[in-house]
């Protein structure tokens, strides 16, 4: 189906060049349609041109998903571009005005460093993913989001002094889950980050009824988790990336003596070799929140291969 923007939407070159389909909003509200309301609170630093990441695997769906751009009000956006926020997104409270958002997916952001008491916007982001777990179908949270999510479910994240970076096989823990089932039993995905979840903390976790865990990785540990109402889905790698951008990463880190070079990845010849987990993933996850738009239930406990 189509990705339902604004007409004047700057990456609408990129969106054709990558045979997406898409159409006016204006033109596509008149004519009574309804789609699937997505709302990208996007916190990355250039996060411009991030936007295409998360809008790839959106518009692969055969399901009419229109992208609701959404801001912080107590955060900067120093790295981009000078009106391109205040243009495109809006608050969370003004997009919930126009109608419910059906899912919600939180970006990172460069703060897994930091106890998230320091981080300005905390109180914000957390009353937001407070919100959406009561009014929208899931919350998908990636990379520090992710962590954001586990913290507000119990489980604490750990600092690293090195940063975990490059692509990385996960196992499958959950063949049976209406998202991961759909994905091999072993896969690769991108890390980027300076923190993780220590194994004692999501077994712990698991035990008390907090979490379910869905994906672990010999260097990268427990990857995503979920909550056990399969309404907050946390995956703390970069499942959206492209190879590009993940690139510009590590060219731009290579000076940094906390960054070592990256593993798995050649970012002179870059060849992308998760695409197929990101679009499985994005794509599972949109049927999950259509179907509890629907009132369907998805999730069985009958193992299946």
């Amino acid at each position: 189906m189509a990705l339902v923007i604004r007409p004047d939407y700057h990456a609408i070159p990129t969106v054709e060049k990558n045979g997406l389909d898409w159409i006016s909003a204006e033109k596509f509200h008149s004519e009574g349609r309804q789609a699937l309301r997505i709302g990208i609170l996007n916190i990355m630093p250039l996060g411009e041109q991030y936007e295409m990441n998360i809008l790839n695997p959106l518009g692969l769906s055969l399901i009419d998903i229109e992208p609701v751009w959404l801001r912080l009000e107590s955060h900067s956006y120093k790295t981009w571009p000078e009106g391109h926020v205040e243009g495109l997104y809006s608050s969370y409270q003004e997009a919930l005005t126009v109608n419910k958002l059906d899912g919600l997916i939180v970006t990172g952001a460069p703060v897994e460093h930091l106890d998230f008491g320091e981080v300005n916007y905390w109180s914000e982001i957390s009353e937001i993913i407070t919100d959406a777990r009561h009014n929208s179908h899931s919350t998908l949270g990636l990379c520090w989001a992710g962590f954001a999510l586990a913290k507000l479910s119990g489980v604490e994240k750990i600092t690293f002094e090195r940063k975990l970076f490059g692509v990385y096989e996960l196992d499958n823990l959950a063949a049976n889950h209406p998202i991961m089932g759909a994905l091999d039993d072993k896969f690769v995905c991108p890390q980027s980050r300076f923190a993780g979840f220590e194994d004692k903390e999501v077994t712990d976790a698991i035990g008390r009824g907090d979490i379910n865990a869905l994906a672990y990785g010999k260097e990268s540990g427990y990857t995503i988790l979920e909550t056990p109402d399969h309404k907050q889905l946390m995956h703390i790698g970069h499942p959206e990336y492209n190879k590009g951008r993940l690139a510009l990463e590590a060219r731009r880190d290579q000076a940094n003596p906390n960054v070592p070079d990256i593993a798995n990845f050649d970012f002179d010849k870059p060849l992308n070799k998760w695409r197929m987990h990101r679009n499985t993933f994005f794509q599972r996850w949109i049927n999950f929140v259509t179907g509890q738009s629907k009132d369907c239930l998805l999730y069985t406990s009958d193992a299946a291969d």
